[in-house]
């Protein structure tokens, strides 16, 4: 030992007898110690000199036993015995290579072995228990810094000393003997350590300790298994013996066999000589026969293998170690072992569960912290189960929270195990980890299946309904097959995989049983191709095709009347607000875009984005003067057609970084699309019938006297389902499965694989059967099959020539060559088609023509001759298409749906956004809105009042008016329902088209006053009293704007809604059509929650936007008209002609004809007055009994919320045109909000 330090270690103090005897400067000599630690080299010399002078066992645990009550001194000793017993593991990183630094790591092993030892003592655990109690009694506000950390310390010293590993050489204990380990756990418990590690686990003021907690736990539970201590102290089940016995006889028959094969050896007459015999037939390295010299009952065993040194195995190829055996720990441990489980998962299981669960989630842990909570839900689950099984009791680890946290580890590590080779055994170690509570989790929900208690039954059900619906849940085993790897996961693994498999499809098809067709969630990745900015070809700039591309163009926009759809409108964006490139340079990028768009031939998108271009860059009349006229875009377009535009080429990207964009571009351009199919549980199995799922069945089948029956039965179950449930058993006909087979049908033992035995025999049978037949089979036993080669197998071969792709000879490429050039340029809607039938060789298919146009270069892609699907790519009408239209339009125009007819009686399919569009730009409707389905409503009757309902009365007052709510709500429901047709069509258009790479966000580069559209949406919000949202949504416009313009750069911003007002108004579709109006997005998919403002809006944008959302000044207000929304239709010239005195009287005689009927209904209370400050309650009572007098009078239309709207329609125009008359005659049914506007209202009056 180093002379200064072994003069610190003496100066400590002395052990004499038992009597530990401390220096006058032994605070010093410990503080001396750790400084001492903290200067130690990379071999650890300080540490082992200290381990070898045993200063722990002879000094630190003396002084803390028996000097305790000095304070400073025990702080000390246990920071220094914090430092002494860190694992070998933490001192040196990992397990040296090196035979030098192993060699350190192995001596600091053995001196903290030597330390558990001295650990294992009721002294050292007592004292730490009274210290680690005493300072528990503190409440937090006394509770120092200094405590705190002590508590740590202790916490970390004993989970140091129960981390230290056996050393089974020199323990060399058997099972049901106490250990070191063993030892220490029974120190604990008697010094009552245990109940306090419970304590700190349930206490809500001690949670900061769950880690250090679970990890203790983990360690005191290292050794065991849950099944073992189930059993402890009970008598043996009869499974149990029976399994025992069962074991006993197949030993017993192995013994027997044996001893009958020695017998059969010895000869009747001893000889000295075994003697020398040539085995004819059999050559040996010569051309002469083998020359035996052994015994002749040895032959069968002869090999010419035999004398040979074996082959050394790679290491890179060697099997996976397994994990140490568990031991059987003393009967006394187990016991205390048992209650602890018992106690802990009634009162602290589901607590700490969720605090380590939150701590692990917010990363507030320590690196691989999550292996303790893996450990804790399988261990303590499968307690659970084995004791008597109480749901509750587990709780917070049985939800799909797990499953998913669970899954999502698994396929982290196995990550990790492929990219991280060095450390690839310890990921390996977690991954079996994680499984294993995989596992458990499938067990434990099978277990709540075959509960008494329908409400358990009822959440196993839940579960079962996830993660048979998810993708990830349901292919997760089948994925794990694939990719097991026998140099990396050990046999245990192996074996916890397949149980977990068989599990899991039993419970699958089970619950496919039970339903006659159950609904999946599938997963399908698609790749784009990346489509660059491709340069018109010279044939495309010929004069010659300039000329006939302008003729096209020009003929679409003339019959289109210069007129664009509004989805087209407002979809296009002719500059990127979040590029770096200046917008100057943006306006050259804006013209070659519109000459692309000219290029193939799509004047409406061309005409919208040079409209678009001209509001962003309105100065020099680059694009045309603010007032141009049609005509002069004519021309304009023309010239921006035949301009030669500078055109710039993407840089080059470096050399080292062409493999990171190439993988971003792939992750960029490839999407996962989600979709429902219904499950067919044949068709899932059919999934494992693949070589590389076969494989590992049969690898873990090879040990099949050391598997159990149960591991033997999974393995036999999922061998028949696909030999016989699929029929693929000529997949298992390969010559290493029969020599597995032969093992198996020839072991003396093998009347106790009875299953495995019969399943043998059946496959061989079929074997012989089809070899009978094939010639070949024994070939084929060499080799692994695919599905495809089975079929071959066992249906007959394919002759030589089939499969292979057809050759063209140079006559047909020059046929089709010529074919393509001549009609290339007509107006054929598929040119595939065309060809087809003019080709000489009849016997052409689609794909093999549009695979050799590809080959030969007369197309870029084959997506260009991509078939057209019916309806939805027919672009430009005919003469006749449009007479037909407009002579459909004349016929239908009076009925209620208008469009519907239509479409009915098209001839040309297409879709209703394209229909619409015609409809308009032919000038036959103004706007969508005349197309939407009109309410029927009954004409009978109008010429006098006898027969007509209420509603018909006061249509019939107010002819020309739109200010029926219901009416109103159905033409939105109408809208909402066009505008989500028409934006799912789009989207399906721009999928398909190429030209776009993806779909740009709605912009308001047009600015929001020139919508004439929005302002009476707002108003109509207004009057539907959404004051308050508007004044919301205003502010947050205004908040954004502010924000963008100090920050200098934008965000998605999210708009929450923090009252029940604005809660409504975000669910309410006349407001959600006002945000889309605006730009803001909606939610993008189910990780979003709120409706946000885009990024790409900018400041000036969303100041006009908030600007537009405030009240409107020539908007009507008052008396004169307070609640009859102005419609859009430019019929509002009638609304004003109509004087307001005709209207007061027709709705004054309603409302007596109404009070008429009230007071000849029975027992009717009488109605008090309406006026601003009554109450609620009495309000809400009143309004009650009108509804039910209303729905106690027969009307024509039946649609109660039409007539509540209708009667709130007439409150309204009541209150507006005469407040003060006839108050005190009636009141009407109106809802909570209306009432609190109409309040606000009459207080504005006043």
């Amino acid at each position: 030992m180093n002379c200064e330090l072994l003069a610190t270690c003496t100066a400590l103090g002395y052990l004499e007898g038992d009597t530990y005897h401390k220096e006058a400067d032994c605070l010093e000599s410990v503080k001396d110690l750790i400084r001492y630690l903290r200067h130690e080299d990379d071999t650890r010399d300080v540490r082992q000199q200290l381990g070898a002078g045993q200063i722990v066992q002879n000094d630190l645990l003396p002084i803390i036993i028996q000097h305790g009550q000095d304070k400073a001194l025990f702080d000390a000793c246990i920071r220094l015995m914090v430092n002494l017993t860190q694992p070998a593991m933490l001192c040196f990183g990992k397990v040296p290579d090196d035979p030098v630094f192993r060699h350190h790591f192995l001596q600091v092993t053995s001196h903290l072995q030597a330390c558990k030892e001295a650990f294992a003592s009721e002294a050292v655990f007592g004292i730490l228990s009274e210290t680690l109690y005493t300072l528990l009694q503190l409440d937090w506000e006394q509770r120092q810094e200094e405590d705190n950390l002590l508590i740590e310390r202790i916490l970390l010293l004993v989970r140091n000393v129960l981390h230290v590993p056996a050393d089974p050489c020199e323990e060399k204990k058997v099972d049901d003997d106490a250990s070191i380990h063993d030892r220490l756990l029974w120190a604990i418990h008697m010094s009552g350590f245990d109940d306090l590690i419970k304590f700190l686990a349930s206490a809500q003021s001690e949670q900061q300790w769950s880690m250090h907690v679970l990890e203790i736990i983990s360690l005191m539970f290292r050794d065991q298994t849950p099944e073992a201590l189930v059993s402890a102290g009970q008598a043996r089940t009869a499974e149990e013996k029976h399994r025992d016995t069962q074991e006993l006889e197949a030993l017993r028959e192995k013994e027997l066999a044996a001893k009958r094969s020695r017998t059969l050896q010895r000869g009747t007459r001893h000889s000295r000589f075994g003697g020398s015999y040539v085995v004819q037939g059999l050559k040996s390295i010569g051309d002469k026969d083998v020359i035996y010299h052994r015994n002749v009952h040895n032959f069968k065993n002869y090999t010419h293998d035999m004398g040979k040194a074996v082959r050394r195995v790679p290491k890179r190829n060697r099997q996976a170690r397994e994990c140490k055996d568990k031991r059987r720990s003393a009967l006394n441990v187990r016991l205390f072992l048992r209650e602890f489980c018992v106690d802990f998962l009634e009162n602290c299981y589901n607590r700490l569960m969720y605090l380590v669960k939150e701590s692990l989630i917010r990363e507030q842990s320590q690196q691989h912290d999550e292996t303790y909570y893996l450990w804790a839900l399988s261990f303590f689950m499968a307690f659970n189960r084995g004791n008597g099984f109480r749901a509750d009791l587990v709780s917070e680890t049985m939800s799909i929270r797990a499953f998913h946290y669970i899954e999502r580890n698994i396929t982290n590590y196995y990550e990790m195990m492929l990219t991280d080779r060095k450390e690839a055994t310890s990921w390996s170690r977690r991954m079996h980890l994680a499984l294993k509570a995989y596992q458990e989790l499938l067990l434990t929900v099978n277990e709540m299946d075959r509960s008494q208690d329908e409400s358990i039954c009822q959440s196993s059900s839940v579960i079962k309904s996830n993660i048979f619906y998810l993708m990830e849940y349901r292919e997760i085993f089948l994925t794990l097959l694939r990719k097991y790897d026998e140099t990396r996961q050990p046999h245990s693994y192996l074996k916890d995989l397949v149980e977990s498999t068989h599990l899991f499809l039993r419970m699958l098809e089970r619950y496919c049983k039970g339903r006659n067709s159950l609904m999946v969630q599938k997963k399908r990745v698609k790749r784009k191709k990346s489509r660059g900015q491709k340069k018109p070809s010279a044939a495309e700039t010929s004069p010659e095709a300039l000329a006939e591309t302008w003729k096209v163009v020009e003929e679409e926009l003339k019959a289109s009347g210069f007129q664009l759809s509004e989805s087209l409108t407002e979809s296009i964006v002719p500059f990127d607000a979040t590029s770096d490139t200046p917008l100057e340079e943006q306006r050259t990028d804006a013209m070659v875009r519109v000459q692309d768009a000219l290029l193939i031939r799509l004047g409406p998108e061309a005409l919208g984005l040079l409209r678009a271009a001209r509001e962003v860059w309105p100065e020099g009349d680059v694009f045309g003067s603010a007032d141009v006229e049609p005509e002069e875009e004519l021309e304009l377009l023309k010239q921006i057609l035949h301009a030669n535009l500078p055109r710039s080429s993407p840089p080059e990207p470096a050399a080292e970084e062409d493999d990171d964009a190439a993988e971003l571009e792939e992750e960029e351009l490839q999407s996962v699309q989600v979709f429902e199919k219904e499950f067919n549980f044949l068709d899932f199995i059919k999934r494992f019938s693949n070589p590389s799922v076969v494989r590992p069945y049969l690898l873990l089948l090879k040990s099949y006297s050391k598997n159990t029956p149960h591991t033997n039965h999974c393995i036999a179950r999922m061998l028949h389902r696909l030999a016989v449930d699929l029929k693929m058993d000529a997949q298992l006909f390969q010559l290493s499965v029969f020599n597995l087979f032969n093992k198996i049908l020839s072991d003396p033992a093998a009347a106790a694989y009875k299953e495995l035995v019969t399943f043998a025999k059946f496959v061989l049978n079929r074997f012989f059967s089809l070899a009978a037949q094939n010639n070949k089979a024994y070939v084929e036993l060499l080799f692994w099959k695919n599905v495809g080669a089975v079929r071959e197998m066992t249906e007959g071969y394919s002759k030589d020539g089939e499969g292979k792709k057809p050759t063209w000879t140079e006559e047909e490429e020059e046929e089709l060559r010529n074919l393509y050039e001549e009609h290339r340029h007509s107006e054929a809607p598929d040119i595939v088609e065309t060809l087809l039938p003019l080709l000489s060789d009849s016997t052409r298919t689609r794909r093999q023509v549009v695979t050799q146009l590809v080959h030969m270069g007369l197309v870029d892609n084959a997506k260009e001759l991509k078939k057209q699907k019916k309806g939805t790519r027919i672009v430009l009408w005919t003469e006749e298409q449009e007479e037909e239209l407009q002579m459909l339009y004349e016929e239908y125009k009076d009925s209620d749906d208008v469009l519907g007819n239509i479409m009915k009686k098209l001839t040309a399919k297409r879709s209703r956004a394209r229909v619409v569009d015609k409809l308009l730009s032919m000038g036959l409707v103004s706007e969508r809105r005349e197309l939407y389905k009109k309410r029927s409503r009954s004409a009978k009757g109008t010429s006098s009042g006898k027969g007509m309902t209420e509603d018909e009365f006061l249509e019939g007052l107010t002819q020309g008016f739109t200010d029926d709510p219901g009416d109103r709500d159905d033409e939105d429901e109408e809208e909402d329902e066009s505008e989500e047709r028409e934006e799912e069509e789009e989207e399906e258009q721009e999928r398909e088209t190429s030209q776009n790479g993806r779909r740009s966000s709605q912009s308001l580069h047009s600015t929001v006053e020139r919508r004439p559209d929005l302002g009476t949406m707002v108003y109509a919000l207004q009057q539907e009293g959404m004051s308050e949202p508007l004044l919301w949504l205003k502010n947050c416009l205004n908040r954004t704007a502010n924000d963008r313009q100090q920050d200098g750069f934008s965000l998605d911003v999210p708009l929450v809604p923090l009252n029940e007002a604005n809660e409504e108004a975000m669910d309410n579709k006349s407001f959600l059509r006002l945000l889309r109006k605006l730009g803001i997005r909606a939610p993008a998919n189910e990780q979003e929650n709120f409706w946000r403002i885009p990024a790409k809006i900018s400041v000036s944008q969303l100041r006009s936007a908030a600007a537009a959302l405030s009240p409107r000044e020539e908007e009507p207000k008052g008396g004169e008209e307070q609640d009859s929304s102005r419609s859009p239709t430019g019929e509002s010239q009638e609304t004003e002609e109509v004087s307001g005195e005709q209207r007061a009287q027709a709705l004054r005689a309603l409302l007596l004809t109404r009070k008429r009927k009230h007071h000849s209904s029975e027992h009717t209370a009488p109605v008090s007055d309406f006026t601003p400050t009554e109450d609620t309650d009495g309000t809400h009572e009143r309004s009650q009994e009108t509804i039910s007098t209303k729905r106690s009078r027969v009307l024509d239309d039946d649609d109660e919320e039409e007539n509540e709207d209708d009667s709130t329609t007439a409150m309204d125009m009541q209150t507006s045109v005469d407040a003060d008359s006839d108050r005190e005659d009636i009141s009407a049914p109106v809802k909570r909000r209306r009432k609190m506007v109409l309040i606000d209202e009459e207080d504005d009056e006043d």
